[in-house]
């Protein structure tokens, strides 16, 4: 007769007194295998090393359980996941979008300047946007200007990975952080 367990939820494992498993095979505290056994003899022996016994392979034949430190192995599982998940932040390389104007006024691109800055610090890229109304779709070199101007303030902390380009009423520029 086979009996298949499953956790109540995905990271959790059946420890002690959960276990209603007839024989089990037990692997010691240091890695090594002590044998198959009962599983009140197997909780006797954890109980012993004052340790939990933790049952790991459930569908195994027989069902594989260990003894450990279950509240350290927690721990030291979301330690690692929290730390992997970091890595992944880490890696990943957003693009930031800021929209600026043909008529932006000083104190509005020093404010964007600062804002920018901070991005590209943490490895963003970034992509500068105009997009031009009415009448100043005439003198899109106006935008054209301003965004050269903004990309020539940020040499220092980036290159230009696209030059300004007019797509419809919009005009955008991609800048990406220096290596």
């Amino acid at each position: 007769m086979e009996v298949f367990l499953i956790a109540s939820s995905r990271n959790n494992l059946l420890i002690n007194e959960q276990i209603k498993l007839s024989q089990v095979l037990v692997i010691g505290p240091n890695g090594e295998q002590v044998g198959v056994k009962p599983t009140q003899d197997a909780l006797t022996l954890a109980n012993y090393a004052g340790l939990d016994l933790v049952l790991i392979n459930p569908n195994g034949n027989p069902p594989v359980c260990k003894i450990m430190d279950y509240n350290k192995f927690k721990y030291e599982k979301n330690k690692k996941e929290k730390d992997a998940l970091k890595r992944q932040k880490a890696n990943k390389v957003e693009l930031k979008e800021f929209r600026l104007s043909p008529t932006i006024d000083v104190g509005d691109i020093e404010t964007k300047l600062r804002q920018v800055t901070k991005y590209l610090e943490k490895g963003d890229k970034i992509k500068l946007s105009i997009r031009f109304k009415g009448r100043q779709m005439a003198h899109t070199e106006i935008g054209k200007e301003v965004l050269l101007d903004f990309s020539s303030r940020l040499t220092d902390l980036a290159d230009i990975e696209q030059m300004p380009k007019l797509d419809g009423r919009s005009m955008t520029m991609l800048l990406a952080p220096k290596k």
